[in-house]
Order: C-alpha cells, then sequence, then structure tokens
C-alpha cells in the first residue's frame, strides 16, 4: 500500500497567500521525511469563496524541496486547455520530478469555469478525449497533425518529452459511469475520487472491471483513490476536531454543484455526520487502520492519497496529522 497526501490549498480571502504557500511546501517536504510516496493538487478556477495556488507552480516548488516524492496534478481539467499547452507543462514537470509524474485527468463540472474557457459542460467530454489523445500522441510522435473540434495540430511537436518512456502513467479521476468507462478505455488508472460512498464505489467497481473486460484490458497494478481522513484519540474526537474545516469546504462543494454530477442518491445536502459514514476515513488509529484495509481488500486499493488539511485548519494540525497517520496508520496497514 502506498500513501500519498492531496494538498488542496484552499485557504479564506484576506489569509497571506506567500504565508500559506510556504506552509504547504513544509508539508511536502515533511511528507518527504515520513514516508509518504505522493503529492497530490488539485485544480480550480474562480475559487470564491477560497484562494487558491494554481497546481503545476505549486508542484513545480515540490519538485525542487521535495525530490523523492511523486507529484500528481489531481486533476488536470483538460476540457479547459489545449492539448500543446498540457503536453509541454507536464512533460516539463516530468522532467523537473526526475520522471515521477503521474497525469491526472478529469472533466470538471463548474460552469463558472467553462464559461470563462469558451466551452459548455455539454462539450466537456468530446473535448476531455480530444485533449488526451492528442496529448499522448505529442508525448509519443515527433510531429503531430490533427484537427479537432476546438483546436488544430499541424505538424506540431512536444519541445520537451517526458522522462518517462512512452509517457507518464494517466489516472483518470470521474464521478459518473461515463466518466468511469472512459478511464477504463483511455487511461492506466480509474483515480477514484474521495466523496463517493462506499456503496456507490461498489457499483461503480462493476461498471469499471466490465469497461476494462470489453476493452481487454487487465485490472491496473496500481489502482488510486482519494479520501478524506482524520485521526484521534476517537472518532468523536476526530469528528469535533475536522468538523469546522470539513464541513466549510463541502459547503462550497455543494454550492459549486459539484453533487449535481455524482451518481443518483449520493449527494452532500446532508448534517455532517450523515455526509461523513461511509465516506471518510474518520477515528481512532486502529479504527481508520480497519477503514483503509476494507477499501484494500474490497476494491483492491493499492495507493491511498490522503486529504487531510482543509479551509480554515491550523498548519499546525495537519503537521500533527501527517506524522499520526505515518506512525500508527502506514505499519499497521502495511504488516496486515
Amino acid at each position: 500500500m502506498r500513501f500519498g497526501l492531496i494538498i488542496r490549498g484552499q485557504y479564506p480571502l484576506g489569509d497571506d497567500m506567500r504565508v500559506r504557500l510556504r506552509e504547504d511546501l513544509d508539508a511536502a517536504k515533511r511528507a518527504e521525511e515520513l514516508g509518504y510516496d505522493v503529492i497530490a493538487k488539485g485544480s480550480h478556477y474562480s475559487s470564491y469563496p477560497f484562494q487558491y495556488i494554481q497546481q503545476i507552480p505549486y508542484l513545480c516548488q515540490v519538485a525542487l524541496v521535495a525530490p523523492k516524492l511523486r507529484l500528481c496534478p489531481g486533476v488536470v481539467l483538460l476540457p479547459l486547455h489545449s492539448p500543446l499547452h498540457v503536453a509541454e507543462e507536464l512533460a516539463s514537470l516530468d522532467v523537473m520530478c526526475d520522471g515521477k509524474l503521474i497525469f491526472g485527468a478529469g472533466i470538471g463540472y463548474r460552469e463558472v469555469e467553462f464559461n470563462a474557457c469558451g466551452t459548455t459542460q455539454k462539450q466537456s467530454g468530446p473535448r476531455f478525449e480530444e485533449c488526451l489523445t492528442a496529448v499522448k500522441r505529442l508525448w509519443s510522435e515527433d510531429f503531430v497533425t490533427m484537427e479537432a473540434s476546438y483546436f488544430k495540430l499541424d505538424h506540431a511537436n512536444c519541445t520537451v518529452m517526458p522522462v518517462q518512456k512512452p509517457m507518464p502513467p494517466v489516472w483518470i479521476g470521474a464521478n459518473a459511469n461515463v466518466g468511469i468507462r472512459r478511464a477504463a478505455r483511455m487511461a492506466d488508472a480509474w483515480f477514484i475520487n474521495p466523496h463517493n460512498k462506499i456503496d456507490t464505489i461498489a457499483q461503480q467497481m462493476e461498471v469499471y472491471k466490465r469497461a476494462l473486460d470489453d476493452c481487454g484490458k487487465p485490472f491496473p497494478a496500481e489502482l488510486p483513490m482519494a479520501r478524506e481522513a482524520f485521526v484521534a484519540r476517537s472518532r468523536e474526537e476526530a469528528i469535533r476536531l475536522a468538523k469546522p474545516s470539513l464541513e466549510a469546504k463541502y459547503k462550497a462543494y455543494k454550492d459549486w454543484g459539484q453533487d449535481k454530477v455524482m451518481p443518483t442518491g449520493d449527494a452532500f445536502n446532508l448534517d455532517f455526520e450523515d455526509l461523513m459514514n461511509d465516506r471518510f476515513l474518520f477515528g481512532s488509529p486502529n479504527e481508520v487502520v480497519e477503514q483503509i484495509l476494507v477499501l484494500k481488500r474490497r476494491f483492491g486499493i493499492n495507493t491511498l492519497i490522503l486529504g487531510i488539511h482543509w479551509v480554515g485548519m491550523p498548519a499546525s494540525l495537519a503537521m500533527e496529522q501527517m506524522q499520526l497517520i505515518a506512525e500508527e496508520v502506514f505499519p499497521a496497514v502495511r504488516s496486515a
């Protein structure tokens, strides 16, 4: 079992982002020291009510301060970008981290982002597939000629190639069944999201397995999942400490409309304890170990990307979480 951290980097308006960036880089350095394997960084634009350092600039700095870590932009919202831009930026990042990049890709769901980038949610599926196809070609061919719905490559080349050959592993994050089928068809792995309930994931795992069979592909050697986590002396203590920050985060996600693209019957308009049940990894170290083992045994998860730092939470508390999880959860999971 490999473990990683997702650095959301979402902070209240008015915070000094120079200070917050230093804290997020300190978190990456500490993660490397504690034996974490991956640092992931999400992406949103126009992210009111939060401030937000973008993923590629942050991960470029992580490559310098924590060079042993794998880096995952989790996820690049491909329908918002041109493929040549994505291919060259991510290839550059793979060079910077000496071939430890994971290409996390996603479709997005926010109208404010689609509108600002000249597209719509309806167009996002075809644009995603066109962009990903083009990026793969730019990484594997000397010159690419390809005309798509929103770009034209005319004997274009990628001016720097990834270190990893033929290319970095591709993880597609997906909420809906159509996206999960796309992950089976176009990616090395489905990057399972942090907020669907266990029963929902069980249903979707069957969709994923059938889609892999349809494509003639084996179950992936590395199956990643993101999950919110908080460890304390008891489940009640974990809820008390994490609730203010995590509740604010998921209220914003509800306002942004994220649960509208989730499967029927799964939503965020719930009391906090109902929201977290079968969704987040909360409790004592032993309880969280057992929750992780359920994910591993039931679904085959072997890379777990943990979210432990949310809006308004002191950096010191997040650092304590990182250490507690590394010292008390990692060894117990691996020995089991």
